[in-house]
């Protein structure tokens, strides 16, 4: 199982971004299905989670900014990034509560895709 994130960049304050994120591999069932980000010198933080019933939560720092949307057929996960401030500059990672063939619910992890934003 393998979750490949893309989308991030540099973007000037007040711009958008749009990350996306795809589970591919032997999969029975995805549960929840989220973004994080750790910016340099900080804790990785959570910024959005949605569950399998499409029920969301956010940092309270993107809320009202960032929206999280899910497609289940896909397996992906997308984050859609408004009015990007300089503070949301961070390494965005996906992550997900994956039932592979063969085993049990397990947390996964993407590979992490930059995110700036500056002037």
């Amino acid at each position: 199982v393998q979750l490949q994130a893309s989308g991030g960049g540099l973007v000037q304050p007040g711009g958008s971004l749009r990350l996306s994120c795809a589970a591919s591999g032997s999969i029975i069932g995805i549960n929840t299905m989220g973004w994080y980000r750790q910016a340099p010198g900080k804790q990785r933080e959570l910024v959005a989670m949605t569950t399998s019933g499409l029920s969301t939560n956010y940092a309270d720092s993107v809320k009202g900014r960032f929206t999280i949307s899910r497609d289940n057929a896909e397996k992906s996960v997308y984050l859609q990034m408004n009015n990007l401030k300089p503070e949301d500059t961070a390494v965005y990672y996906c992550n997900a509560n994956i039932w592979p063939v063969g085993s049990h619910y397990q947390n996964y992890w993407g590979q992490g895709t930059q995110v700036t934003v500056s002037s």
